[in-house]
């Protein structure tokens, strides 16, 4: 009897290590507008994204729903473009993902791609590690820069996908990650981007596997008994 109600415990612990903040998001239904007016994505900060245009001149649309400029890689995706911003100055539009404990080893990956070199894109990944906060200033490491010299022709023209994996945390950490939009100069940047099946994979947390190695062990030393 201990021995099945110590098995189905390890059991619980192991499923909740492996999904506890792992998630898929295809962007196939991103929702109506938002408090701001201008973009899509309510069904997303339903799930706790947050969406920040921090533009030097705020444009008529943030993020929203992809349509027909390029291909869907799968069902929907989510989308942005120079109409993030106006007349002069910076593009910086930010989608910040859901507040999760992060750890060394977590992944995130995601397809994205242009529609024409006409003008240069350019996205970086960032990362904050002050809980929940949706500050553009919190997210100061660059953990991914896709054209950073924005290059007419430096954006992948099809679907490619990027991943990256967290390091250099000290231990568990409250945080978030978030995909910036970015041109330095709107007279001279930006064209139009989508983003599609979006993958958060975390790794099971030190405290958790600890555990589950306690737990096998005892379930081994009862069995020889």
């Amino acid at each position: 009897m201990c021995f099945k109600v110590l098995a189905s415990s390890v059991a619980v612990l192991a499923a909740s290590a492996s999904f506890a903040t792992s998630f898929t998001q295809n962007f196939d239904d991103i929702g109506g507008t938002t408090t701001n007016g201008q973009t899509a994505g309510a069904n997303l900060e339903a799930l706790g994204w947050f969406l920040l245009n921090d533009s030097t001149n705020l444009g008529p649309e943030d993020w929203f729903q992809g349509n027909a400029t390029i291909p869907a890689l799968s069902g929907g995706y989510i989308a942005t473009n120079f109409f993030a911003g106006s007349s002069t100055g910076q593009i910086s539009n930010w989608m910040m993902l859901p507040t999760a404990t992060l750890n060394n080893g977590d992944t995130l990956s995601f397809f994205t791609r242009t529609a024409t070199h006409d003008f240069s894109d350019r996205l970086q990944v960032r990362l904050s590690t002050s809980g929940n906060s949706t500050t553009a200033s919190a997210f100061s490491t660059v953990l991914l820069d896709i054209n950073p010299t924005e290059l007419q022709t430096g954006y992948p023209l099809a679907w490619t996908q990027f991943t990256v994996t967290l390091s250099g945390l000290t231990g568990p950490t409250s945080g978030r990650l978030a995909l910036r939009y970015f041109a330095e100069d709107i007279t001279t940047s930006g064209n139009f981007i989508g983003i599609d099946t979006l993958s958060y994979q975390a790794v099971p947390e030190p405290t958790t596997m600890a555990l589950l190695g306690l737990g096998a062990a005892a379930m081994l030393k009862r069995r020889k008994k």
